[in-house]
């Protein structure tokens, strides 16, 4: 979507509300023909970045309540500015579970088509396999997993390392023991919501706590929704700092998950919005790949390990949730991972 055209109608739409496309083309100070504006006017809307109101000739468009959630943003270009620069928003969106997330789909008509069509090949792929097959398959598809969503959080143990670690319990040569844990932890959620993938087919705040719980075992971090107020390293977002609201705004969140039929945008509500949160003390962006591979797996999904996802890029990408609620960069990395996900295991 974010060519040219689409951009210069999208700003034009949002600055002059409630057009007809008529008066969008003719106020458009470009070449850009008729037949064009109405054809990217009606690829605006599958988008979810423009509403049309009315019908026929008294058809007007103004800017859908998405616009900030889908917004092409050149993510290099965003980070150029530093920390103090940008103009962000730097406080909890009260309105965005409530008033947008629940509204809108998160996917266009072609994401889904595509990802709907990667899951077919999974499926395939797994009806063929026996069942030491796919126990290994999933072993691998574990150390994977534990591995890299550890690195992103700054574990330095390598994938070979972490592989023998989860394998035969031997720890590597001048790693803390925190790493180890975190390493262990990773595979002890996994079992968990493989051993038990029914119990996340209904969302609860109180599960999503048993699961945070297993992740940071023995690992100094306190257990449930914190009491304390948090800060994130890289931004100036400042996430909620009480209790009450923390937990209020998890329930909100379990409530859309729950009323989504789409299997996809369960895993990306709960991918993003548990880490937006921040209801814990430390432990959120791990609680929230588990959870929305618990959401896949006890659909009968493929599950994503992130590996090839650059550390950075996975964290400028939730940054920019943070700062404008903007998802694009998400997403991509989630129809990204699950379409190499399925291209690499089982």
């Amino acid at each position: 979507m974010a060519n040219d055209k689409s951009k210069n109608i999208l700003e034009f739409v949002k600055e002059n509300p409630s057009l007809s496309s008529k008066g969008i083309h003719n106020g458009l100070e470009s070449d850009i023909g008729y037949a064009t504006v109405k054809r990217v006017l009606n690829k605006l809307i599958s988008d979810n970045l423009v509403i049309s109101i009315g019908k026929g000739r008294g058809t007007k468009y103004i800017i859908g309540p998405a616009y900030e959630l889908y917004y092409p943003i050149d993510v290099e270009v965003y980070f150029e500015k530093e920390i103090d620069e940008r103009e962000i928003k730097d406080s909890f969106n009260f309105s965005l579970i409530k008033d947008v997330l629940s509204q809108v789909m998160l996917f266009t008509e072609d994401e889904l088509l595509h990802l709907t069509y990667l899951q077919k090949i999974y499926k395939e792929n797994i009806s063929e396999l026996t069942d030491s097959e796919y126990k290994k398959e999933l072993e691998r598809f574990a150390i994977d997993l534990s591995w890299k969503s550890s690195q992103i959080e700054g574990n330095t143990y390598t994938l070979l390392e972490t592989e023998r670690l989860l394998k035969e319990q031997e720890t590597a040569e001048g790693r803390t023991r925190d790493e180890a844990t975190m390493l262990l932890n990773h595979k002890a959620a996994l079992d968990f919501i493989i051993e038990k993938p029914t119990y996340f087919a209904s969302l609860k705040v109180s599960r999503i706590e048993d699961i945070h719980g297993v992740l940071i075992k023995d690992l100094g971090v306190s257990r449930n929704i914190r009491k304390r107020r948090v800060s994130i390293t890289g931004t100036n977002y400042k996430p909620l700092d009480n209790e009450h609201q923390i937990r209020e705004a998890m329930e909100d969140m379990c409530k859309i998950v729950n009323k989504r039929d789409n299997v996809f945008e369960k895993a990306l509500l709960l991918l993003v919005l548990l880490s937006y949160i921040q209801a814990f003390g430390d432990g959120n962006k791990r609680t929230a790949r588990i959870l929305s591979n618990a959401v896949l797996i006890c659909n009968g999904y493929c599950p994503m390990s992130f590996r090839t996802i650059d550390s950075v890029e996975y964290k400028k990408a939730m940054l920019l949730f943070y700062e404008q609620n903007n998802i694009t960069a998400l997403k991509r990395i989630f129809i990204n991972q699950f379409e190499f996900a399925v291209n690499s295991y089982f």
